[in-house]
């Protein structure tokens, strides 16, 4: 469609901002109580310089990588987002787009679009976990997950069920009854476009988890499935160990902040963590991922992969986290500002913009290859970094 490619990340939220229902964007920027761990994600990236070359750069520049045991073309992964109301095809879209990018995919169990569908649009489809319900119904969405293909587990552990926020909270409804439609009517008129694409599809954004159903029961809806979240006491390390133990495969902990916490989950079986504080959704006043990720990375070494999310809108910020010690990063918000623009294409676009500026980073740093960024191609000033679980200090 003329006109529908963007230049930034900063255009496309722009974009969705102007196309979205207003509790749909409301609950796509989220963030937790007063927003400062969401404010730090973003701004601590602009903390960090780079240090450039002149003469000599490579003439080509190679992002391949591997993650969890896939090869991807550029050290970009899709996080797992909750319900996607919206793009009609939502997951799916999310899925293909990865895949046309050669990237792999996180699926959430609160996700819109069961993982049937989502691996068959991108195999490389890790399914994302969180400890809800007795051990028994989660062995049973693990299975479930393998037989549909997954080729990873993420276990998503850094939920504290922060509520409240200082801007306000979006209005999300249970279930889309006839009195909800008639309540959210008046928003839903003033973003035309965002309602025909559901139209055209004959249908309207579904409120269910399909992926949080139990075998032989209809799926469940989001807060039917958040409150069996809520009732679940809080997994052990032995849980998490348990957890590895069931998949038997490529398995991440994710929303690791801590050393203590990051060598755990090495012990716990995990093959990789994620440096996360969930998008600043979280506890609010936790630091930014991209200032633990240094001290995260040498605690652990070579036993785990370590990825980070949290606050990437832009190549360079993915350079920076790869030269401070991540093997690769997930996004979230970007492609889901990218989907809300322009459906699947729109997640390409922000993939392209990513991979766009990477080469630049790398040509500048004068590296032919993500493999070769070094803590020296980095400014960190002092007292950038936080050091999270030191030893000595008392754990759970």
């Amino acid at each position: 469609m003329a006109g529908s490619w963007f230049e930034t990340v900063a255009e496309a939220e722009r974009r969705a901002r102007r196309r979205l229902p207003r509790s749909v964007y409301g609950a796509l920027v989220a963030g937790s109580e007063k927003g400062l761990t969401m404010a730090d994600n973003l701004v601590a990236f602009g903390e960090l310089g780079l240090a450039p070359h002149v003469a000599g750069q490579a003439e080509k520049r190679d992002q391949a990588t591997t993650v969890m045991g896939q090869p991807v073309s550029l050290p970009v992964l899709l996080s797992p987002t909750g319900v996607q109301a919206v793009h009609p095809e939502a997951e799916v879209a999310v899925a293909r787009a990865a895949a046309a990018r050669g990237t792999a995919v996180g699926l959430s169990s609160f996700a819109s679009k069961p993982i049937e569908e989502v691996v068959a649009a991108n195999p490389k489809t890790f399914f994302q976990v969180y400890w809800s319900g007795t051990r028994e119904r989660i062995a049973a969405r693990l299975e479930r997950a393998r037989r549909a293909g997954a080729v990873g587990l993420i276990a998503t552990l850094d939920w504290s069920f922060s509520n409240g926020r200082d801007w306000g909270s979006p209005r999300i409804p249970e279930r889309l009854d006839l009195r909800t439609m008639l309540r959210f009517a008046p928003e839903v008129a003033r973003r035309p476009r965002w309602l025909a694409a559901y139209l055209r599809t004959r249908s309207l954004p579904t409120l269910t988890v399909p992926n949080m159903a139990a075998p032989g029961e209809p799926a469940p809806t989001f807060f039917g499935a958040y409150g069996e979240w809520m009732q679940t006491p809080p997994p052990s390390w032995d849980d998490v160990a348990w957890l590895a133990e069931q998949w038997g495969g490529p398995f991440m902990v994710k929303g690791v902040m801590r050393l203590d916490d990051a060598r755990r989950a090495a012990d716990a079986g995990a093959s990789a963590i994620s440096v996360s504080n969930h998008g600043g959704n979280n506890l609010d006043g936790t630091p930014a991922t991209i200032r633990a990720l240094p001290a995260v990375a040498e605690a652990v070494g070579d036993r785990v992969e370590v990825l980070l999310d949290g606050g990437v809108r832009r190549g360079s910020d993915v350079v920076k986290a790869l030269a401070l010690g991540a093997k690769a990063v997930m996004i979230g918000r970007a492609y889901l500002w990218g989907l809300a623009a322009n459906g699947q294409a729109g997640v390409e676009n922000v993939l392209d913009l990513l991979r766009g500026g990477i080469d630049s980073a790398l040509l500048g740093l004068g590296r032919a290859s993500v493999n070769e960024l070094t803590s020296g191609d980095v400014v960190v000033s002092e007292g950038f970094g936080r050091v999270l679980g030191r030893p000595g200090e008392p754990a759970p």
